[in-house]
């Protein structure tokens, strides 16, 4: 007879049960995925509604992104510590009253601060969605499926955002992306109370304050540094004190982290290649589709002349790949294991990319309508084995953790993506602005490329096979190991 510490399951779910909390789960997952990028195709008009330039407009995006990544993995520890429930449904009420303030703010300064709300809420969602969708599959093969799912939601709602974007701002304005979350959060609070069970790990986990302090620390200025740098100079003295603080910053991290009993982060965690490859996998799938968002919306509004709506249009074929592929891939990682679906998805990335290294004035629309679409492809491809080759590298008891790392990673990934975007084309007129793009479509193709060296890294069936032995790192406690030794008797 086993005897565990994996978190304390919920009364057992029927299968339409398990299903409906994935799309409770899912459906709350979209809003945040689609507040990510709904911006994007909006930043023009909110620029000459608020008086603000490329640079400041950055922030209105990355500060979103920034706060969530940073939040991330706290977000998941106290789900696992007071309930994955409930924690979900403050992340709902804060997110939702945030969008609110962002629907009238009245100035650039009040909408980046609710923006950086939103993302404390929106950093209590996306593990603990992930985190209760593992916890009510327990079946290895159900639960691929589902992890399935879950990617192929959150990868559609970035991909749909700009397309919801520019048809709201056509009809009501910028300010209508933020009202539209209103009655969205409404409909998910209800459903999370009816429908999805209170979930907790057995053994919680303490706070880590310091390591969550250096680690907003390190995000903060590391994202804050490739935005401002075009402004302030590379070299100039105030650069070079921000590098000195942002290396001080991850120093202190690290060594805070391996002196903790129970870090933040277990870095340990990142000595098992599948693992760190799908975490950094995941970072560059964000940095390849955020470019692409950001480099298309500016260049087809400010030198093409483009609407918002038509801007929104024009990622429709991007938007179809990640939905027609999404769910493909899900199912190929739950018969084949990840490396396949990696394989396709880092070819049309790179492809897609590479079509757009010569963007010029008169590029023609069709080779930007492909392009787009080998990216939505590749995206769609992605996110599905990257999810579960991550989760399935971590004990089932840190499931909330687990979800976090995964979704820092990305989020991280579209803030420096929108930052190393926003950097190329800064000051750039709209006769140059195709012309200073083109480093970023090769950035896209690299990271497209660097997808195949992640799918070499993955277990051919990674997906399917039983999760490998549990060797605690320096952080995990020796009650939490002694734990897991019965779970793995030959230890």
């Amino acid at each position: 007879m086993l005897t565990t510490s994996l978190a304390t399951p919920p009364a057992p779910l029927s299968a339409r049960g398990r299903w409906t909390v994935l799309a409770v789960c899912a459906l709350s997952m979209f809003l945040v995925g689609v507040d990510t990028t709904i911006v994007n195709v909006g930043l023009p008009e909110i620029g000459r509604g608020l008086g603000v330039g490329t640079r400041e407009l950055e922030w209105v995006v990355d500060v979103y992104t920034v706060v969530m990544a940073s939040l991330l993995i706290v977000s998941g520890a106290l789900a696992d510590r007071y309930g994955r429930r409930r924690v979900f449904r403050c992340g709902l009420l804060v997110f939702g009253l945030a969008s609110l303030v962002c629907a009238v703010a009245p100035s650039p300064g009040v909408l980046v601060a609710a923006r950086a709300v939103q993302g404390v809420g929106a950093s209590m969602l996306s593990p603990v969605a992930l985190a209760i969708v593992v916890n009510a599959m327990p079946d290895p093969r159900e639960r691929a499926r589902a992890i399935g799912v879950w990617a192929s939601v959150f990868g559609l709602s970035m991909a749909a955002g700009p397309v919801t974007g520019g048809a709201l701002i056509a009809s009501f304005g910028w300010r209508s992306v933020f009202w539209i979350n209103a009655p969205v959060v409404v409909a998910a609070l209800v459903l999370v109370t009816v429908f999805v069970p209170e979930s907790r790990a057995e053994r919680a986990r303490r706070l880590d304050l310091p390591g969550q302090a250096l680690l907003t620390a390190v995000l903060c200025l590391s994202v804050g540094l490739l935005i401002e740098g075009p402004r302030i100079g590379w070299t100039s003295s105030l650069a070079v004190g921000g590098y000195v603080l942002t290396a001080a910053a991850t120093a202190g991290f690290v060594r805070a982290e391996l002196r903790c009993d129970e870090p933040l982060m277990d870095l340990g965690l990142f000595r098992r290649p599948s693992f760190a490859t799908a975490v950094l996998g995941a970072t560059a799938v964000f940095v390849a589709l955020n470019t692409t968002l950001l480099l298309d919306t500016l260049y087809l509004q400010h030198t093409r002349g483009w609407t918002p709506l038509a801007t929104g249009a024009a990622t429709l074929p991007m938007a179809l790949g990640a939905t027609v592929c999404a769910p493909w891939a899900g199912s190929l990682v739950g018969r084949l294991g990840p490396r396949r679906p990696l394989v396709l998805a880092g070819a049309f990335i790179a492809a897609g990319g590479l079509c757009l290294v010569g963007l010029d004035e008169d590029t023609a629309v069709p080779l930007i309508l492909c392009a787009l679409l080998l990216i939505g492809i590749g995206f769609g491809f992605a996110n599905a084995p990257l999810t579960n080759t991550a989760v399935s590298g971590l004990p089932s008891s840190r499931a909330g953790v687990a979800g976090a790392i995964t979704s820092s990673a990305r989020q991280v990934g579209a803030a420096v993506g929108i930052a190393v975007a926003g950097g190329l084309v800064a000051g750039a007129g709209p006769a140059d602005l195709a012309a200073a793009s083109r480093p970023g479509w090769l950035l896209v193709s690299a990271c497209g490329l660097f997808l195949l060296v992640v799918a070499r890294a993955a277990g051919p069936r990674a997906a399917v096979k039983p999760g490998p032995r549990w060797i605690p790192g320096r952080g995990e406690s020796r009650g939490r190991g002694k734990a897991r030794a019965a779970v793995n008797p030959g230890r």
